[in-house]
């Protein structure tokens, strides 16, 4: 029985283009790859995702009844925060880095800027656990949960079973998060042939292939490797990235290579948001780039762009912007 099901999901995707169960499909764009999200063991339905959706916005999941997970990653800001450098927690805490955008996670092998968790089942822990973001435990979100009348109907709705677990509340978070798909900006549509880029796009295009997409492959504009690009480190955070987890010093100072897609609507930039602007931003790759041995290779030379250079691929950047997604009022905070 379990081969046929996996037989039939699988001639779904391949022949509709989309991963679907009775009641709810994630639509695959064109030319992009299968999703890496194993969607037997967790198949989509509108019941569970609005129900991670209710969990996602809600602040029951920290410890002071706070912070919600919608407090660090704004739906109007390609799921990240923008008023402040680091992600700041319960009791106001402030936490050593900048909070990841969210968007297009069935994609994603690995999370976290230093792959501390490896599927996304699991990653909601981390926040939640973190005595500097949520402060909470999974065990004590369960038991408050338990005692929401809501809460329990929303369950019922999604899982056929009024018995909320730590399982159920993981997996529904994971089904929302699922659905942030961002596939509709100027750069999709040019590679469509809905839309053209402008002379100055398509210079800063071209720029862009030859700089930058050596890290940032279209079309989900990352490898999802890590690498070390060049930022002096904060001598106050002291962050060595993912040698923290490995504790293989070949990892030090390697941090996950994030997306580029809305990244003008999710400054500030890199893992410790210390840059405000793409233009800052260009300067590093120009004249900041720090030495040391574990700097990737891509970066043994500085780019060396001139202002013009600067400004087009800029101009490209602003491409990678996708406004239905961003506004998207299926993304945002539940209206009861």
């Amino acid at each position: 029985m379990n081969i046929v099901r996996f037989f039939c999901g699988f001639f779904l995707i391949v022949i509709c283009g989309f991963i679907q169960d009775k009641s709810f499909h994630l639509t695959i764009p064109p030319n992009w790859s299968l999703p890496i999200y194993d969607f037997n063991k967790n198949p989509l339905s509108k019941e569970k995702i609005e129900l991670g959706r209710n969990l996602f916005y809600d602040p029951i999941l920290s410890r002071n009844n706070t912070i919600s997970c919608g407090s660090c990653h704004s739906p109007y800001n390609a799921f990240t925060h923008v008023d402040h450098a680091l992600s700041h927690g319960i009791d106001d805490k402030i936490g050593t880095r900048n909070s990841p955008a969210l968007m297009n996670l069935a994609w994603q092998p690995i999370f976290m800027w230093d792959g501390a968790v490896n599927h996304l089942d699991v990653q909601a822990l981390a926040p939640i656990h973190n005595p500097d973001e949520m402060g909470e435990s999974i065990e004590s979100v369960v038991k408050k949960l338990q005692n929401s009348p809501r809460y329990i109907s929303l369950f019922y709705k999604a899982y056929g079973d009024s018995i909320i677990t730590g399982e159920y509340t993981l997996k529904a978070l994971s089904q929302f998060m699922l659905t942030l798909v961002s596939a509709n900006s100027k750069y999709d549509k040019v590679q469509k042939h809905q839309a053209e880029f402008t002379i100055q796009e398509q210079k800063g295009y071209s720029l862009f292939k030859q700089h930058c997409a050596s890290c940032h492959q279209e079309p989900l504009f990352t490898t999802q490797q890590f690498a070390n690009n060049g930022l002096l480190p904060d001598p106050e955070l002291r962050d060595v990235g993912r040698m923290g987890i490995t504790h293989n010093p070949k990892d030090s100072l390697l941090f996950k290579i994030p997306t580029l897609r809305n990244i003008e609507f999710s400054y500030p930039y890199m893992h410790d948001g210390r840059f405000k602007t793409l233009s800052q931003v260009l300067q590093h790759y120009n004249q900041g780039i720090h030495r040391s041995p574990t700097l990737s290779q891509h970066l043994s030379q500085p780019k060396q762009l001139s202002s013009d250079e600067k400004v087009d691929i800029i101009a490209f950047l602003l491409t990678l912007s996708d406004r239905e997604f961003l506004f998207n009022p299926e993304f945002s905070f539940p209206r009861k």
